[in-house]
């Protein structure tokens, strides 16, 4: 039997780690690994247009799945185009594997064509970076990349010479077991004690949630009604903990809605689990506050507090549930609750007056319209920007729907690219890219990919012609926008032409027969809505400050617009209040 090269052993080691596809754009330093791809069961290349769209692809690999996932660029600018992906996923805590091939190893150092170190590149987007320099480190080095990578949630990064992966692998290369699970992390009985009291003393306990309660939606539950908490949550909390959820008082930040500002603001004392909610002129000052996370680096990063508790959100739930003494007074609670249903109440009314014939469609319609039309487990993809607005505000979660974006990096073009990603992982469900047209014309191309595999990803595509995002935050810096518009082409055409099925809606009423049409076609399908652009409106009392940065501390309600059915889950909380 033939020896293995360096490239083939580090293919097996990728499918013994569970990885199913590698993303990337072939590349003369990647040769030999791809062809190591072609020849090995269990793993398949993808090729993509883009290598940045290969590291979001794989970012939402990740986190649909849950596994490790992989995505590869070739020596110089091929890799260097994975950064902004890789950027995205590491914030994200996607368990990401990058390989970025090298140049030839006797050249680095000399100038050499297409030079650039990876090694060093890659550093501020990984938690682990590496070159292999040598055959003999493959087995070890590729092993400790993919266990930082699964065990710290993020990237790393391997860079490989070209020469070195055709190079004889180690003959006597040990085959270690792999860790592609992590575990969980219990807190002290210490700080459970502490937590445990500090509750038990106070009056009024709010829980802000992110990211970190998925998985622990019913220890949340549970806890909240043995304190009456109002619970709220961040962007990135949002599919894990608004649905099924009588204590509901929405979010917080400039997208924010409902009484999720007060409740954290009027109570005694806040909780903050699993989340790295970055916007800290949100937050109280002069309230207690206690901050549960597995990630310690995290802890006390955006607030003062006056516990930090190190620990999984639902195994420190699980053990301080038994140990707080129940409270009976709602008061506080039901106070929140009803704040929170007047203040959707209020901002609802703005779109529901003849919207239906509106023209151009309100983007709100559209988005209340694909929350009921698409399926009850569908995976969307959000686009930075207003679909964030618009996603955060109608997407109705029911604990089977999947909501990705790029949340906390921020980048434009993520959505079209992630639901490639997801679709690759989740071949049986419907993935929604809810794609601006500004981030869809920046990685357009990939839309190619979709048509190449005949992945079933429908984009709808909320084209105002406009960086609506970016004009916002001009508008109310008071400066003209500027540099905001786009000369878009009728984009339904473009995916005839590319072989898609597309379609163009300018009238309200064919909204909802455009969408399910889309919807029912097996292949890739595109639907490119005509919305308008001034369908946003600023409450006067916000400033430039509170804006820029999504840092806004003095307004409750921060844009206009509709929530969709949240109103509907709100005014059924408040129904449900218990009566003297």
């Amino acid at each position: 039997m033939a020896r293995q090269n360096v490239a083939e052993q580090f293919v097996d080691t990728l499918v013994r780690a569970g990885v199913q596809r590698l993303y990337g754009v072939v590349g003369d330093s990647l040769n030999p690994v791809v062809d190591a791809v072609r020849r090995t069961r269990g793993i398949e290349w993808i090729q993509v247009r883009h290598e940045e769209s290969a590291a979001f692809a794989a970012g939402a690999e990740a986190q649909v799945s849950g596994r490790l996932a992989a995505c590869a660029g070739s020596c110089g600018p091929g890799n260097l185009h994975l950064i902004n992906g890789l950027y995205d996923a590491h914030r994200s805590m996607a368990p990401v594997l990058a390989l970025a091939s090298h140049i030839p190893s006797s050249e680095i150092g000399l100038g050499y064509f297409q030079e650039t170190h990876p090694d060093q590149l890659f550093q501020r987007c990984s938690h682990y970076c590496e070159l292999i320099s040598n055959p003999q480190q493959t087995p070890r080095l590729l092993r400790t990349a993919i266990q930082h990578a699964v065990g710290r949630g993020g990237v790393s990064v391997v860079a490989l010479p070209g020469d070195i992966a055709a190079q004889p692998a180690p003959a006597k290369a040990t085959a270690h077991d792999l860790v592609t699970t992590r575990p969980t992390v219990r807190p002290g009985d210490a700080e459970i004690d502490e937590l445990a009291r500090m509750v038990d003393a106070a009056d009024r306990v709010t829980l802000f949630c992110g990211s970190g309660t998925a998985g622990a939606h019913t220890e949340v539950m549970r806890f909240a009604e043995r304190v009456k908490a109002p619970v709220g949550h961040a962007l990135r909390g949002k599919e894990f903990i608004q649905y099924d959820n009588p204590f509901d008082v929405g979010m917080s930040g400039l997208l924010g809605y409902g009484a999720a500002y007060e409740a954290t603001h009027e109570c005694d004392l806040l909780i903050l689990l699993g989340t790295d909610f970055p916007y800290s002129a949100f937050l109280p000052d002069d309230v207690r506050i206690v901050q549960v996370d597995v990630r310690p680096e995290r802890l006390g990063r955006r607030s003062r507090l006056d516990l930090a508790v190190w620990g999984d959100v639902r195994e420190t739930l699980r053990c301080l549930v038994p140990r707080v003494r129940p409270k009976t007074d709602r008061r506080f609670l039901d106070k929140m609750l009803k704040k929170h249903a007047e203040a959707l109440e209020g901002v609802v009314r703005a779109y529901t007056r003849k919207v239906e014939k509106h023209t151009p469609l309100h983007p709100e319609y559209v988005a209340s319209v694909l929350d009921e039309i698409a399926d009850d487990d569908a995976v969307f993809t959000v686009d930075t920007g207003m679909c964030n607005v618009w996603a955060a505000r109608y997407l109705t979660p029911n604990g089977r729907r999947r909501i990705i974006g790029s949340f906390s990096h921020g980048s434009m073009a993520n959505a079209l690219p992630q639901a490639i990603g997801a679709q690759f992982t989740a071949p049986g469900r419907q993935v929604v890219s809810m794609s601006g047209d500004g981030g869809f014309t920046m990685l357009m191309g990939d839309f190619l990919t979709l048509v190449q595999y005949d992945l079933p990803v429908k984009v709808v595509l909320f084209n105002n012609s406009s960086l609506g995002m970016v004009e916002l935050e001009m508008m109310v810096s008071g400066l003209p926008s500027h540099g905001t518009t786009n000369h878009n082409p009728d984009f339904a055409a473009v995916a005839r032409a590319a072989g898609a099925y597309g379609v163009r809606v300018e009238k309200p009423k064919h909204l909802a027969g455009a969408l399910k049409d889309a919807f029912r076609h097996r292949g890739p399908a595109l639907v490119d809505v005509v919305t308008d652009p001034n369908a946003l409106s600023i409450p006067p009392r916000i400033r430039a400050e509170m804006v820029t940065g999504f840092a806004l501390s003095a307004s409750k309600i921060v844009l206009d617009g509709g929530v969709g059915r949240m109103l509907q889950l709100a005014r059924s909380n408040v129904r449900n209040i218990p009566r003297p």
